[in-house]
């Protein structure tokens, strides 16, 4: 490998196009933005000139991959210490050598030697495919702390011991990990996530008598609502989110009436009105506390007001179709996006539920594709089957500690944890892809072309819903009978 100056109007990556910065990676194919060059580096198989299963880093003419050797004039990244073909790092080391010996210094107990309750945690962070992400992750201070503390158990290996740890985003992210790999049992994490925010959010509350009011509305109603669902399974984020929010809104209703000069017990019918005329959807979940204090007698009886507050209109099917489009001419959307945009435009499939897909439920058989929403799956039409092909192969997130072996359709940031509806809906809204408007218009569209129970067991719908939809967009399915036609 070369590095040679020449103008940086001149300098284009050779295979994404980018414009390159003076002094980047020059191959026999020509530049390499950094981008590029960390993924050719990263990347392992067959190379088809020698047949040779290593580092293939290089491009054949006709796209295939090749070896160092097969390729010519790339440069030696065997690394010194352990022999493997990879990215170095330093000192002709590759970084997963480096990151190993990063992690004997931050899980030393104090003897030399890591703590035997780590070691899981060791082998899974220093086999990561991308040590980079390991390397960057560990050079932060706060990780560097929160990992010495345990591994000199400055605070107990437990699930209360991390509690103890901040910061709490990076805590958790650290919790994932050691779930993850075994050394501590599995927790609900969004329901710990609640409780850590809510002890640290309700010594906040300065005026003593709302501060009880408020423990007790989070003890005997939000915390036990969220323990009713982890009954059932996982809490998600979306339904500690409005937890928080309603004890959110119960504290600025509290500061309301108190700027009115009254207590809870003195609030008035006139004190719910104003409130709930400075913008009803934005405080509609201030129903639930309203409820709870009239139920156990902290607040007289008033009446609470009720508005519709229905899906949006959903768009045009020209709309619609158009998005469609969009999603195979252009060249901006990110091929992660695009399948999930495909999910909602197409298959009508809320975020809360794409979410959640796993690989198994995209099948490839026959030289058929399938989506399996429901039973049966659903074929995927040209092109959004070559879509998805290629976005199996090349998932984000499956390179690091956190999910190296994920079977998630759309792996997250987290350690065993797909991405959230949260982080997908502002991707889309972005890109200019509306998801329930989009989802409501593609269900509406699917039961005018076929029976509304075929369109509810294959997508995963209730039948009685896609029914109601199909009656009020005037279907012709609508004397259909449920149930196997096939005989």
């Amino acid at each position: 490998m070369s590095r040679t100056r020449v103008r940086a109007e001149d300098l284009f990556c050779a295979r994404c196009r980018r414009a390159v910065r003076p002094g980047a990676a020059h191959w026999p194919e020509g530049y390499l933005c950094a981008g590029c060059y960390a993924q050719a580096l990263e990347t392992y198989g067959t190379c088809t000139g020698c047949g040779v299963d290593r580092l293939t880093p290089g491009l054949a003419p006709d796209g295939g991959k090749l070896c160092t050797d097969c390729a010519g004039g790339l440069g030696n990244f065997t690394c010194e210490r352990c022999g493997q073909e990879a990215r170095r790092y330093r000192r002709g080391i590759c970084g997963r050598c480096v990151l190993a010996e990063r992690l004997h210094e931050l899980l030393d107990d104090g003897t030399g030697r890591i703590r035997p309750e780590l070691l899981p945690l060791f082998d899974t962070l220093r086999q990561m495919r991308r040590p980079w992400g390991g390397l960057t992750w560990t050079n932060q201070p706060h990780v560097q702390q929160n990992l010495q503390a345990l591994a000199r158990n400055q605070v107990p290996l437990t699930h209360e011991g991390l509690s103890q740890l901040t910061p709490w985003r990076s805590v958790a992210y650290l919790r994932d990990l050691l779930m993850q790999c075994g050394v501590l049992p599995p927790a609900d994490r969004h329901l710990l996530l609640f409780q850590r925010w809510l002890a640290e959010k309700l010594p906040t509350v300065s005026d003593p008598e709302h501060r009880k009011l408020l423990d007790l509305f989070a003890t005997w109603h939000i915390q036990r609502r969220l323990r009713t669902l982890a009954s059932r399974g996982l809490v998600t984020g979306s339904q500690t989110q409005q937890a928080r929010n309603k004890l959110y809104l119960a504290i600025n209703f509290l500061d309301h009436i108190a700027q009115r000069g009254r207590a809870l017990a003195d609030c008035t019918q006139a004190d719910v009105d104003t409130w709930y005329a400075g913008g009803y959807t934005a405080r509609r979940l201030t129903h639930s506390f309203l409820r709870w204090a009239m139920q156990s007698k902290h607040m007289p009886t008033v009446t609470i007001p009720h508005r519709s507050t229905a899906n949006p209109k959903p768009i045009t099917q020209h709309q619609r179709l158009a998005l469609l489009r969009q999603l195979m001419n252009r060249d901006d959307i990110p091929l992660q996006d695009c399948v999930a945009a495909v999910l909602v435009l197409l298959y009508a499939q809320p975020l809360t539920r794409i979410t959640r897909l796993s690989t198994d439920d995209a099948q490839h058989e026959h030289g058929k594709v399938l989506v399996r929403l429901g039973d049966p799956p659903s074929p995927v039409p040209a092109p959004f089957a070559g879509m998805l092909l290629k976005y199996l192969e090349q998932r984000p997130n499956t390179k690091t500690a956190t999910n190296p072996d994920a079977r998630w359709l759309f792996p997250g940031r987290r350690a065993g944890q797909p991405m959230t509806p949260e982080a997908m809906a502002p991707r889309l809204r972005q890109l200019g892809f509306p998801t329930r408007p989009g989802r409501t218009a593609a269900i509406r569209q699917l039961v005018l072309q076929a029976p509304a129970p075929v369109i509810a067991r294959m997508l995963g719908y209730n039948d009685d819903h896609t029914t109601r939809l199909a009656e009020e967009t005037g279907g012709t399915w609508r004397r259909y009978a449920a149930g196997d036609h096939s005989r």
